[in-house]
């Protein structure tokens, strides 16, 4: 059991091929940009507060979304990364439930100073706080 109290549970997905710190911040902002222009155009249709709420319910969808269903949203697919299922070992994406767990708890994971995100930079299996909640592993696709 680790610090937090997630249970490590064995894989077969290669943590080696876990995606770096780096290419997850690129990919962080090339999402951040998609769903920024989407807010941006919402705050200039319905104004700050009702845009505001609507980018959470997009940011939502987006993130479940991809995540559940392909392993990639835009941005991981630029950046060539996958989000597989860890906790069961299979390299397939994780579901939609799954998907909506870790985008929840990254909400948490940037909250705290940033904390959940770097914990990949000293994690054994490079996994941030979402990740270990959902029991997945974004891993890098090209070699």
């Amino acid at each position: 059991m680790s610090a937090l109290g997630f249970e490590a549970e064995p894989a077969s997905v290669d943590v080696s091929r876990a995606a770096g710190f780096w290419r997850r911040l690129g990919a962080a902002v090339v999402d951040g940009l998609v769903i920024g222009v989407v807010q941006g155009i919402l705050v200039f249709s319905v104004g700050e507060d009702a845009a505001a709420g609507l980018t959470l319910l997009i940011a939502l969808g987006y993130f479940t979304y991809f995540h559940g269903s392909t392993g990639q949203t835009p941005g991981d697919a630029v950046l060539g990364i996958r989000v597989v299922d860890y906790r069961g070992g299979t390299g397939r994406p994780i579901g939609f439930a799954r998907a909506f767990v870790r985008w929840f708890v990254s909400i948490v994971s940037g909250a705290v100073i940033a904390i959940g995100y770097l914990w990949m930079l000293w994690d054994r299996d490079r996994q941030t706080w979402h990740d270990k909640a959902a029991g997945s592993l974004p891993v890098h696709t090209r070699r």
